[in-house]
C-alpha cells in the first residue's frame, strides 16, 4: 500500500476504532467479541482498502463485514456447542441515583436476550440510524425481512422491558 492510503487508513481506524466496537458491542454484549470482531473488520478493510474509492464508503463497508463476522462466529460457536452467557463478565457500574444506569443496564440486557438477526435490524436501525434499504444491505437480506425482524425486535424489547420494570418496581400488569 502506499505511504498516502496508509496514513489515510490510519486516519480512518484512530477516528472510527471505538465506534465501531461500541457497534460491536451492541450486537453481541460481550465486550471482547467486540474488540474480536472489530479487529477482524479492520484486517479486512486494510487489504480492501486500495479497493475503496470513496470514504463515504468505507463505514457501511465495515459494519457490514462486523455483522458477518459476528453472525459467523455465533454459527460456528453453535456447532461448537460453546456456552455463551446473558451478561457480560464486567460487573455493572455503580447507581447514579438518577435511574439512567439501571436503564441502561436493562435496555443492554434485553437487547442482549434479542435473536442476532433481530438485535443486528435494531441497533443498525435505531442506533446506526441507517434506513430500511442500507440495513438491508449491511445484513444482506431484503427490505421486507429488514422490516420485520425490526418489527419482532421491538415487540420483544417492549415485553422485556416491561417484565424488567415491574420487577424492579413491585408492581403487576394488572395495575
Amino acid at each position: 500500500m502506499r505511504a498516502e492510503a496508509e496514513q489515510q487508513y490510519g486516519d480512518y481506524v484512530a477516528a472510527r476504532a471505538s465506534r465501531l466496537v461500541r457497534f460491536a458491542f451492541l450486537l453481541c454484549a460481550d465486550w471482547h467479541r467486540a474488540e474480536d470482531a472489530v479487529q477482524s473488520a479492520l484486517v479486512k478493510l486494510y487489504l480492501a482498502w486500495p479497493r475503496l474509492g470513496r470514504i463515504e464508503t468505507v463505514d457501511p463497508y465495515v459494519r457490514r463485514i462486523i455483522v458477518r463476522v459476528l453472525l459467523d462466529h455465533g454459527r460456528l460457536a453453535r456447532f461448537r456447542r460453546e456456552l455463551l452467557r446473558d451478561r457480560p463478565p464486567e460487573p455493572p457500574p455503580a447507581a447514579d441515583g438518577s435511574g439512567a444506569v439501571d436503564d441502561r443496564i436493562a435496555l443492554l440486557a434485553a437487547l442482549a436476550a434479542l435473536p442476532a438477526r433481530q438485535r443486528a435490524a435494531v441497533v443498525l436501525r435505531f442506533w446506526e440510524d441507517q434506513s430500511v434499504e442500507q440495513t438491508a444491505q449491511t445484513l444482506g437480506c431484503s427490505a421486507g425481512t429488514v422490516k420485520s425482524q425490526t418489527a419482532r425486535g421491538l415487540q420483544t424489547l417492549r415485553r422485556l422491558l416491561a417484565d424488567q420494570y415491574l420487577l424492579r418496581t413491585g408492581g403487576s400488569d394488572h395495575d
